[in-house]
């Protein structure tokens, strides 16, 4: 016998459900949002169980904020759903994956919204711009943003004339949306309060999101492979070199969590707790519905 105590299964039932009905209110937020822009959020793939999955992911990873304050991080993440669906799945050329990168910057630089994206961000850029720390953070989430059209682009280019390396792949992982998500999370939420603190949050992050690449190309693969996407696994000979590189990227996080453990704990805890929710999702379904 242990000397531990015994955990309290209606305790732990308890909580759990307290970070459910937070996701509940999540989704109902998340569907209010798409109906008011039904031209950026069709039915097919923008359904009932992205919404949710969008917010189950989101509650279970921070489930000390409220609804109130995951009601923008869950948008950012729609949002980030959009810009993926219009590249990799409606752009036909160069000419309008860069006119997405334009309309989001010129956005996020203060423009007035002139299609359904740039409104749907305006909107999202005006709630982040209300926190406290914007004038100092506000930038950083800009060349985040920045970061990821840039690395959507170079996948779309990938996609038309060739593929990259692994390496060079997984060097181009701001394309998954996650750090950029992160960074309008935390300035909206005041979780930092100095640029060094942020910058330093980034680096992890993206570390993280490196790792959620890789799982999410793990359960993607038959999708992508049907559909034309890029995945880690049509990049390598044998599929177990992505599973090998996946399992070295988690334990490189689980290194710098720890230590970011000790200058931000829970920042460093919603990074933890973000990889471990979706390594778990992935294994078994994925975000996106009919495509």
């Amino acid at each position: 016998m242990t000397g531990g105590l015994t955990p309290d299964p209606l305790a732990a039932a308890a909580e759990q459900g307290r970070v459910c009905a937070l996701a509940a209110q999540g989704q109902r937020g998340l569907r209010r949002a798409a109906a008011a822009h039904p031209d950026l959020f069709p039915g097919d793939p923008f359904d009932a169980t992205l919404f949710s999955s969008i917010a189950l992911a989101m509650a279970f990873s921070a489930p000390w904020h409220t609804a109130a304050e995951l009601a923008v991080t869950n948008r950012a993440v729609l949002w980030g759903f959009a810009v993926d669906w219009l590249v990799d799945h409606q752009a036909d050329s160069r000419a309008e994956v860069d006119r997405v990168t334009r309309t989001c910057l010129d956005v996020l630089d203060g423009a007035d919204p002139g299609d359904p994206l740039g409104r749907f961000l305006a909107e999202l850029r005006d709630d982040v711009a209300a926190a406290p720390g914007y004038a100092a953070l506000g930038g950083r989430w800009r060349a985040a943003t920045e970061r990821m059209l840039d690395a959507m682009t170079r996948e779309w280019t990938w996609r038309h004339t060739g593929r990259p390396t692994l390496t060079d792949y997984l060097a181009n992982a701001d394309n998954l949306a996650a750090t950029v998500v992160n960074v309008a999370h935390w300035i909206h939420t005041g979780s930092v309060s100095t640029g060094d603190e942020l910058d330093r949050l980034i680096q992890v992050s993206d570390e993280v999101q490196r790792a959620l690449r890789l799982v999410n190309d793990l359960g993607t693969h038959r999708r992508d492979a049907e559909s034309g996407d890029l995945n880690a696994l049509l990049l390598v000979d044998d599929p177990a070199e992505v599973e090998r590189r996946f399992a070295e990227q988690v334990e490189h996080c689980r290194v710098l969590l720890a230590k970011l453990a000790g200058e931000v704990p829970r920042e460093a805890d919603f990074l933890s707790r973000q990889l471990g929710f979706t390594s778990g999702f992935y294994r078994h379904t994925d975000f996106w519905g009919v495509r």
